[in-house]
Parts: structure tokens; C-alpha cells; sequence
């Protein structure tokens, strides 16, 4: 899922398609409420998350590059569902973490998701590009 998001991403950005539309079809979630919800529910308190405000927080890991990272938690491999999981039921992912359950709805999370791939993929590294053949998994 993850080199499929990165492939959709990297399509976007050759100007085939807006990027943000993308991310809606990938995760279901819109950004600009993603990027709401995380100020409703305090993210930005224990992280750092780009295109925040005030969003320096050194609790948890910082949010940058994320759509770029492998796992969730160190545990969950990338993909929309598993963050979506991750951001409402975090101890579910993650048995014991310091991640709160904040009561963050199916919707929200979603939001928040949108977010977190779309503002990391676009800001941080800068336009994703297509990976070489040599990278792409063999048929």
C-alpha cells in the first residue's frame, strides 16, 4: 500500500492530478479538515507537525516526513488503515503506548490522515517523484 500511495503521489505530481484529490480517494479524508481536527484534539502539544501552528511539541516523535516513513509506532506498516487505527485507538497498535485515546471519530481520523500524507509528501521532501525501475519490486 505504502509504494502504491508513493506511485499516486508521484502521478499527481507530474501534473496529471491535483495531489490533494489523491489522498482523498487513498485515506477517505479531506486535509484542510485534517489539519482542523489536529488542532481541536492538541496534536501539536507532543509533536512537531508541519504547516501547524504552534504544533513544536517533544512528547511524541515528530510528524515530518511521514508519508515517507515505513511504520507507525515502529510496529504498523504505513498505510491509511493502519494510521487511522492508530490515531483512534492507539493502544490497539501499540499495547501500552503514551499515546492518549483522545476520541478521535472514524472521520476525523481519516482528516487527520489526509493531512499527515499530503502536507509530508508535498512540503517536507518536496514533489514525490516516480521510484526507478531498479527499486520497483520484481513481477
Amino acid at each position: 500500500m505504502r509504494l502504491a500511495l508513493l506511485l499516486l503521489l508521484g502521478v499527481a505530481a507530474c501534473g496529471q492530478e491535483d495531489p490533494g484529490s489523491r489522498i482523498l480517494a487513498i485515506t477517505g479524508g479531506d486535509a484542510a479538515a485534517g489539519k482542523a481536527a489536529i488542532g481541536k484534539f492538541g496534536c501539536g502539544s507532543c509533536h512537531v507537525i508541519p504547516g501547524v501552528a504552534r504544533a513544536r511539541g517533544l512528547v511524541g516523535p515528530p510528524l515530518t516526513d511521514f508519508a515517507w516513513r515505513a511504520y507507525i509506532a515502529g510496529r504498523a506498516p504505513n498505510t491509511p488503515r493502519n494510521l487511522e487505527a492508530w490515531i483512534r485507538l492507539p493502544d490497539s497498535v501499540e499495547p501500552g503506548t503514551a499515546m492518549p485515546t483522545l476520541g478521535v471519530s472514524q472521520q476525523e481520523a481519516r482528516d487527520i490522515s489526509a493531512y499527515l500524507y499530503l502536507e509530508t509528501a508535498t512540503r517536507d521532501l518536496g514533489p514525490p517523484r516516480l521510484l526507478p525501475a531498479t527499486l520497483l519490486p520484481k513481477k
